[in-house]
């Protein structure tokens, strides 16, 4: 199921290495503090994406340079959205198509390289990204295309174990990085365009054996060691008719973890089909057609599985506005504890961290159509002209009205991380602002078929940009600054206790911008487009910053009018490491 490359020499390596001891629960709760090393997906479990280190700061980044650059190579290139992770000297990352590769920090040069044998007939809906991995004890843990998870020797990249999620000729498949609790190794699953059930899975992380099992989809049974638990939901609380039962609602962002009150926080997709009308005939506001869980904010027991909470940032849901955006727990300037999100639908969201219940949300993208407003029970007041039109109520039955939407089905926000800064208080958020024509059609569900029942077709808003990285107050929602792209941001974002955001363009440039003004500091050219997430550590006394270069991901083959606007950008993969010298430390 590999393929292993590895030489007596780089053997002999880790033989004369003095290895660090396993990673332990303990080690994952303490990433933000450790600067000299990267354990987890989000620099921490909060996701926060932020960095104490202070050495390289907005007097000294212009003095930031490249130290080494490692290239994933050959003819697999299309998205690299992948966030390393750093341990022991060693660098991991993951590749498209489902690769994954060990590297030494301090030269750039390979250790090992592992490649899943995919099969024929994977069903990856928006390129064949991956975005990283999990490591605990001495292993180290990423997800394929076709739906498995496959834990490796983090010395050797020898098989350990490898377990099936789903079944990919259904659809499913995997991309996001899994997060580790107690031992638990915990994944999503991806496929919402196929009619599949988004699903949260738990595994012995040792071992790969099962756990639990949490279905989010209201009507379907939970497991628990091996035996049922308890259904989601109530079964036809919020589905007609046996619609759960192809639901949607895809895990396919992974979660976050809040060590304060013990809960494992994921997001749900859109629910399955697009065609909201099928869904509930009747499209009442009254909660019957919600279709819960989809589109929709989860609180888990890591123990067992169990919801604790949900809120739900758009029920009916019609326009593609998946709920699986980061969950964020922060303190805010009150020094209260709450927790912030970045929906696709295009407002920013602050809950309740006992119970996940809504505080406040505002826009973060310019144009919203398809709400007026967030109510102050935290349900949106639906522009009910702005959802797709009936097919069955058109004259031919073939296509409902078409209805211009903002933002676009790719969302005011997509899967790209924001950072939260314990510095300034305030929230970096990488937006786009575009909208599309939509319209519904007839669909029925076949196994293994795109499950949509709506057509598109997305279109820039604004002449001089699209993406737009905004600082966001979690108090008030005001934009302290924008910083505006010309083509669709689509890179993870960082920042650090130095006064610096950290992020990538389209057009291949790794960018710090002053936190306080959105003022840009330093820029270096990457050769290809940026969809990755940078990370940052110590290492013999210097900063380091790194960042995953390699154009793709959904705007490519999704993107239509906008899609054409970037088709000069270059594929690309090619791991980009940076530092900052000690002689130029202070240097001004």
């Amino acid at each position: 199921m590999k393929r292993l490359i590895a030489t007596v020499a780089v053997l002999g390596l880790w033989a004369g290495a003095s290895a660090q001891a396993q990673v332990t629960e303990e080690m994952l709760a303490n990433d933000q503090a450790d600067t000299s090393q990267v354990l987890t997906n989000g620099m921490g479990r909060h996701l926060q994406r932020f960095s104490p280190l202070s050495t390289l700061n907005k007097d000294n980044v212009k003095n930031l340079m490249p130290v080494w650059a490692f290239s994933i190579g050959g003819e697999k290139q299309r998205g690299q959205e992948t966030q390393p992770l750093i341990y022991d000297d060693v660098m991991y990352i993951t590749g498209s198509y489902s690769r994954m590769y060990a590297i030494d920090v301090k030269t750039g040069k390979e250790l090992w390289q592992y490649d899943a044998r995919l099969p024929e007939g994977i069903l990856p809906c928006c390129d064949v990204v991956n975005r990283g991995a999990a490591i605990y004890g001495d292993v180290v843990i990423f997800g394929t295309l076709d739906a498995r998870l496959v834990a490796l020797d983090r010395k050797s990249g020898d098989v350990v174990w490898n377990k099936k999620i789903a079944d990919y000729k259904a659809g499913y498949s995997y991309t996001a990085a899994p997060i580790i609790v107690d031992g638990l190794v915990i994944t999503g699953n991806s496929g919402g365009e196929f009619g599949i059930v988004g699903e949260v899975q738990a595994r012995n992380a040792e071992t790969g054996e099962m756990v639990w099992t949490r279905p989010v989809i209201e009507g379907h049974m939970g497991t628990l060691n091996g035996e049922e638990s308890t259904m989601t939901g109530t079964l036809n609380a919020s589905w007609p008719g046996d619609m759960w039962k192809t639901g949607g609602g895809a895990t396919w962002l992974g979660g976050s973890y809040d060590a304060e009150t013990d809960t494992l926080v994921f997001g749900a997709g859109n629910p399955a089909p697009w065609n909201s009308w099928l869904r509930d005939a009747g499209q009442k506001n009254d909660g019957s057609g919600d279709n819960l869980y989809a589109s929709t904010r989860l609180g888990l027991d890591p123990a067992t599985g169990e919801i604790k909470w949900h809120y739900q940032t758009t029920p009916r849901e019609g326009w593609d506005y998946d709920g699986v955006n980061e969950v964020v727990a922060f303190k805010d300037a009150d020094g209260n504890s709450k927790y912030a999100t970045a929906d696709r639908n295009g407002f920013f969201y602050v809950l309740n961290r006992a119970d996940g219940g809504f505080v406040d949300a505002w826009p973060f993208v310019k144009d919203i159509t398809w709400a007026k407003e967030i109510g102050d029970d935290g349900r949106p007041v639906f522009n009910e002209e702005g959802r797709p039109g009936d097919p069955s109520k058109a004259a031919d039955g073939n296509k409902g009205e078409v209805v211009f939407s903002a933002p676009s089905f790719l969302g005011g926000k997509n899967w790209m991380p924001m950072a939260f800064s314990q510095k300034t208080g305030l929230f970096y958020v990488p937006s786009n602002e575009w909208g599309m024509d939509i319209w519904n059609e007839p669909i029925t569900y076949k196994k293994g078929a795109a499950y949509l029942g709506s057509g598109f077709t997305i279109k820039p808003l604004y002449d001089d940009h699209i993406g737009s990285l905004k600082a966001v107050d979690p108090m008030t929602g005001e934009w302290k600054w924008e910083y505006k792209n010309d083509a669709p941001l689509w890179s993870g974002v960082m920042t650090t206790a130095g006064g610096l955001v950290f992020f990538g363009t389209p057009e291949g440039e790794f960018i710090a911008l002053d936190d306080e003004t959105g003022e840009k500091l330093w820029s270096f050219q990457t050769g290809s487009g940026i969809v990755g997430q940078p990370i940052t550590w110590e290492q013999d006394g210097e900063q380091y910053v790194a960042i995953m270069s390699g154009w793709g991901g959904a705007v490519p083959l999704w993107g239509g009018e906008v899609a054409k606007k970037v088709s000069y950008l270059n594929q690309g993969g090619m791991m980009w490491t940076f530092r900052l010298p000690k002689e130029l430390a202070s240097a001004n």
